[in-house]
């Protein structure tokens, strides 16, 4: 039988405590390099998505009816529901820029003050680095089947097109022009 002496009982525990010991600088060391990895991980999407963000910045701001609204490439109710839409068949930067939102019974309705628009009011168009500053020049109502507002043109424009209050086969339509620079 074996006896149990001070020497034996001392290295016993000398053995459990630099197995403990190892265990720990094990596990700190694994935390460690996972730490590390999160960190390296979480700096490099932070970057990313600044640079998209610096990217992605399309934009339309009305300051007469407080309006800053972001922008999506297309028209259907999805886009619509969160973004001013980009007709996809107009250009981005000259030309004629064609724009749609709604104006009321939806979550988002950014062209709900669009009636109140007047010849003259200013409106600023931002697509990533691009900025144009543009005048209305028409208010009007139009049906839903004159699309030649959409049209291309020489002069920069840009069309804002929404619907009009129970009337489904109109739209209001604003058209404004590019400001000359001062």
């Amino acid at each position: 039988m074996f006896k149990f002496t001070k020497t034996s009982v001392f290295v016993f525990i000398m053995l459990i405590l630099f197995f403990v010991i190892e265990i720990f600088i094990c596990q700190y060391s694994i935390e460690s390099e996972i730490g590390k990895d999160i960190m390296q991980k979480t700096t490099e999407l932070n970057s990313e998505k600044q640079i998209i963000e610096k990217i992605e910045r399309w934009q339309i701001k009305i300051p007469k009816i407080s309006l800053n609204a972001p922008i999506s490439e297309g028209t259907t109710k999805e886009i619509l529901n969160q973004y001013v839409g980009h007709f996809e068949n107009t250009s981005k930067k000259t030309g004629n820029i064609g724009l749609a939102a709604h104006n009321r019974g939806y979550e988002v309705n950014y062209f709900k003050d669009l009636k109140l628009l007047k010849e003259g009011d200013e409106i600023i168009y931002e697509y990533n680095e691009f900025e144009k500053i543009y005048q209305v020049e028409k208010c009007r109502i139009i049906r839903d089947t004159e699309w030649e507002y959409l049209e291309e043109k020489e002069e920069n424009t840009l069309t804002l097109i929404t619907y009009i209050e129970n009337q489904p086969e109109y739209r209001r339509c604003v058209q404004a022009v590019e400001k000359d620079p001062i």
